[in-house]
């Protein structure tokens, strides 16, 4: 195995490392030694395993997408099930990761995956994920950059993603509206209830 880092002194800097010819039995052992409250996250694909510790800057911002689009789906009586940065994984495809937010429409059947999974991208992973997700059968990946300031949604066609224009899981969902509010480093309260005012307006 070769570990690649990528590594910084900036906080909003994401720190990566890579180790090739992982068998599936040591990524699982891994995982499950280093829990969710590592705050290390791992995407494994075909042998290759990849190493994150998000910054600053990720954390924030999906955690203000979260709370906005839990806002909205409170707004309109969806039930939006939230289930964060569950592990999911798969050995028969030798895939594995954990969305930085993911969310089932109704009821997650056992050993289902999210309907959404939403992806803060800070830095280029080293991995694939989004043959990750793919192979996992997600069906929409949902993307935010802070060049951008824009949530674009990936939708899963047989085997791989294509971009579209809006969400096919919540197609009354304005994205372009909710990505407004996706501003970090300012009053996350005073985001919500903005936003959450803005939603009010729309249906008055």
């Amino acid at each position: 195995m070769v570990a690649v880092p990528r590594s910084s002194d900036d906080a909003n800097t994401e720190r990566r490392f890579v180790l090739h010819d992982v068998p599936w039995w040591m990524y699982v052992a891994l995982r499950d030694a280093l829990d969710d409250q590592s705050g290390v996250k791992m995407t494994y694909l075909e042998g290759v395993l990849e190493l994150m510790s998000p910054s600053l800057l990720h954390e924030e911002a999906k955690s203000i997408i979260a709370r906005l689009l839990e806002t909205w789906a409170v707004e309109h009586d969806i039930d939006l099930r939230a289930f964060g940065s569950t592990t999911f994984r798969r050995e028969a495809v030798q895939r594995g990761l954990e969305p930085d937010e993911c969310y089932v429409i109704g009821p997650l059947v056992e050993g289902g995956v999210p309907d959404i999974a939403i992806e803060v991208i800070v830095s280029n992973t080293l991995v694939d994920k989004m043959a990750v997700y793919a192979g996992l059968g997600v069906r929409e990946v949902w993307t935010w950059r802070p060049e951008t300031r824009a949530i674009d949604v990936h939708g899963l066609v047989d085997d791989h993603y294509e971009s579209c224009p809006m969400s096919r899981v919540l197609p009354t969902l304005d994205l372009a509206e909710l990505s407004r509010h996706v501003l970090t480093g300012q009053n996350q309260t005073q985001l919500i209830k903005a936003y959450q005012q803005a939603l009010r307006g729309r249906s008055s």
